[in-house]
């Protein structure tokens, strides 16, 4: 039911027309950013850039892109508090009965749940014990778990997820910071906050970084209603999605956009509320 009252409230961003404010400008390339880039991609954009610089001065963008390229391959893209989804699986059938209470947890059940980067930018595992992630990229976090995992567990089916924590403050439910997937979509974020309180003035929703307006208006409201995913809106661990009050807003508004909202494809996701 929540998820419906979500919807509906979130309906009332589509059916009003804001004044249009653009995303941050810059080259227009999104490798540096995208959040499973591979370190080819990084590579490559990071020769793009030098050779762009070797022609002399160049825009401001430009030292700042090829300064966030270098910190990602050099430092990988953990940082403490960072959370990983991960699910192991045991390809091999059962090699004895179950135990009928449940008490003893299997290897592979031990190792998934959802784990936080330490201040070393490691993992403690069950089982493996510490994974180093300094130099990891999010696209190289699987195979460099399946790498670990392997030496103790033969042939394990692993899925590793990176997970951004990202803020959800004014009226909503439950205020806090979530720990997300990037192909999470706005929508689900508001979910996981227990969705937009009576007051909240959906048609000025807007996300921020560090007090600075990434996303709001009319471009907002579009990427929205496209079902487009927190990577594709270049979200960062730490940004935040800020729903506004309005203590007179319109209650009739969701019900006139609500088929538009419906018709998006929407994954459910288990979102991890961090306290």
């Amino acid at each position: 039911m929540r998820y419906i009252r979500a919807l509906l409230a979130l309906s009332v961003l589509f059916g009003v027309l804001l004044p249009g404010i653009g995303r941050a400008q810059g080259s227009g390339d999104d490798t540096a950013r995208r959040l499973l880039a591979t370190r080819t991609e990084l590579e490559a954009r990071l020769n793009v850039l030098r050779d762009m610089a070797r022609t002399g001065g160049g825009p401001d963008w430009l030292l700042a892109e090829s300064t966030v390229v270098r910190m990602r391959l050099d430092q990988g893209d953990f940082r403490s508090g960072d959370r990983v989804l991960l699910t192991v699986q045991d390809p091999a059938p059962m090699r004895g009965p179950p135990d009928p209470r449940g008490a003893v947890k299997s290897e592979e059940q031990q190792l998934s749940d959802t784990f936080t980067v330490g201040g070393g930018q490691e993992l403690l595992l069950p089982v493996v014990g510490r994974v180093g992630l300094k130099g990891v990229l999010r696209s190289e976090l699987e195979p460099t778990l399946v790498r670990e995992i392997t030496r103790f567990i033969r042939d394990p089916v692993v899925h590793a997820q990176a997970l951004i924590s990202v803020g959800v403050t004014g009226e909503v439910a439950r205020p806090g910071y979530y720990a997300v997937p990037g192909d999470a979509v706005v929508a689900m974020l508001l979910t996981a906050a227990g969705g937009p309180t009576k007051d909240a003035q959906m048609n000025k929703l807007k996300l921020d970084r560090a007090g600075k307006t990434l996303w709001e208006g009319n471009e907002f409201r579009r990427a929205i209603a496209e079902g487009r995913t927190l990577e594709d809106l270049r979200v960062q661990a730490g940004d935040q999605l800020i729903v506004p009050t309005n203590k007179h807003s319109d209650i009739y508004g969701p019900l006139r956009f609500v088929a538009v909202l419906l018709s998006i494809p929407v994954t459910i996701y288990t979102l991890t509320h961090l306290k």
